[in-house]
């Protein structure tokens, strides 16, 4: 700029300091992009001709306007520092920053150019919204503790159900307002119960025991902080987005494949128990392999399988399960000495074979990662009624398998009775995706929906702490080599 200050128009400050302040409607602290500093210095009075404070000025405007654009864009923090796992792109683009900063100023709309930096995706904007409608239920005082007790359904009453009654009221699960009798709980009660347990992940039986008073005293401070924290991972992942793409919601047990920018389908999955923690990663699907057979992992065999085989004799030949060498040869299982695996090596592997109760089930859907995790069919279907889905050693478990192949494979000709014929076949059959797809495997424990109903998830894996504790935690710069402490970057 040849020396010459970029915050000379009054006008310009005074748009930053109104969109550092708004920042908070995407649960950032407006602190972090020295809200405070930037208030008083426009309040500066004559004091701000003097050069030094002018030149103050600008420094404190430029890095206000910096932070909180890399902020929108990439999130405030480096997600591999909280996820060995992660592995999604956070490169800075290379386009030249002297220039977006000025093309920011010479079209004087600030605003305009944050809300441009920030995801463009409705996930986004509806969690927003949700972060302002749970703001506003906490500047009304929240809502009330509901006392424990005996399990509250339809007929009881007392003083509790008043008091259940008020908390739905509140978050807008009851919608029947009627003049009942507030301490009867009766049957409009019994569906604001059921939208409430819809909501937050818990069986909507209508009955309020202790699992459905557990998340009804969340205090509401709590269920900012988790939307706060689904907004940060947002800003992690939603960026440069392709329009195709097919996502695994970790913590709401759900999986979505989205089309040309539209969600068209989704179904319900396991994932991985609390110690098989399924991983946050992203990459792509290649291929889709029916009737495939199963090469039990190293830990499993250990640690389930062959102490398994050691107490029963006809273990592999009741799954379908065959010993085989590396390089794919069948070894006669009566020839191993079973009992000295349980100090020894093992030095073969076991294969489970096609068929409906292999535990990949008829199809798996192949998306190449170190992790070793994909997604696949499975002979355990009853586990899909249950609302917590958190059974398996990693792996996605899918319900509707067959659905997700026929959207796949669509493009390439492919319709349901094929995918049906080729798994009847019982042969392993391997079909290459000639359009691969992306795949993230997500974590949230908040979300919403375009209707504006909010819906919060166990924190299986204990993931929300570290993003919270960071979102509240000042920025900090690195300190120069030689020197002891961070400076706070407030």
């Amino acid at each position: 700029r040849g020396y010459e200050p970029a915050w000379t128009d009054r006008a310009m400050v005074e748009e930053l300091f109104d969109q550092v302040l708004r920042s908070v409607e995407h649960g950032l602290d407006p602190e972090n992009f020295h809200a405070r500093q930037l208030g008083a210095r426009l309040k500066a009075g004559p004091r701000a001709k003097d050069p030094v404070f002018a030149a103050d000025t600008e420094i404190l405007c430029t890095d206000a306007l910096a932070r909180l654009s890399v902020t929108l864009k990439f999130g405030k923090l480096d997600p591999a520092n909280l996820d060995p796992a992660w592995n999604f792109s956070r490169k800075i683009e290379t386009e030249d920053p002297v220039k977006v900063f000025n093309d920011v100023l010479n079209t004087k709309n600030i605003a305009a150019a944050l809300e441009e930096t920030s995801p463009d995706t409705p996930f986004y904007t509806w969690l927003r919204q949700a972060l302002v409608t749970y703001r506003g239920i906490l500047a009304g005082g929240g809502w009330p503790t509901v006392p424990g007790g005996e399990v509250l359904k339809v007929g009881s009453t007392g003083p509790r159900v008043a008091v259940l009654r008020k908390r739905l009221e509140i978050t807008g699960d009851l919608t029947t307002l009627d003049r009942v009798d507030p301490a009867v709980f009766d049957e409009g009660l019994e569906a604001g119960v059921k939208r409430f347990q819809e909501r937050h992940g818990i069986d909507p039986d209508g009955n309020v025991g202790p699992r459905s008073i557990e998340e009804m005293n969340i205090p509401v401070e709590a269920r900012i902080d988790q939307i706060r924290a689904s907004l940060e991972r947002v800003r992690w992942v939603f960026r440069d987005v392709e329009e195709d793409y097919l996502i695994v919601d970790i913590a709401g047990f759900h999986a979505y494949l989205v089309k040309g920018g539209e969600r068209i389908w989704s179904t319900r999955v396991q994932v991985g128990k609390s110690y098989h923690a399924t991983p946050v990663f992203k990459d792509t699907m290649r291929y889709l392999d029916f009737n495939p057979t199963w090469t039990i992992p190293p830990g499993i065999l250990r640690n389930e399988t062959l102490p398994r085989i050691r107490k029963d004799p006809n273990y592999l030949s009741r799954n379908n399960m065959s010993v085989v060498t590396t390089a794919g040869k069948i070894v006669d299982p009566s020839t191993i000495d079973w009992a000295a695996t349980a100090t020894g090596g093992f030095p073969y592997m076991i294969r489970q074979e096609p068929g409906p109760h292999n535990a990949l089930g008829r199809v798996k859907f192949i998306f190449p990662n170190k992790y070793m995790v994909y997604l696949h069919d499975t002979p355990s279907k009853g586990l899909f009624a249950r609302t917590e889905r958190a059974f398996s050693h990693g792996c996605i478990r899918t319900q509707n398998p067959f659905e997700l192949a026929t959207l796949l494979l669509d493009d390439q000709g492919w319709d349901r009775a094929r995918v049906d014929q080729v798994v009847a076949s019982k042969k392993n059959t391997r079909v290459n995706l000639e359009s691969p797809i992306t795949v993230m495997l997500l974590y949230w424990t908040a979300e919403a929906d375009a209707e504006g109903t909010v819906f919060f998830r166990k924190d299986l894996y204990n993931r929300d702490a570290p993003i919270i504790e960071g979102l509240d935690k000042p920025f900090l710069v690195s300190p120069p080599k030689g020197t002891r402490e961070a400076v706070d970057g407030r």
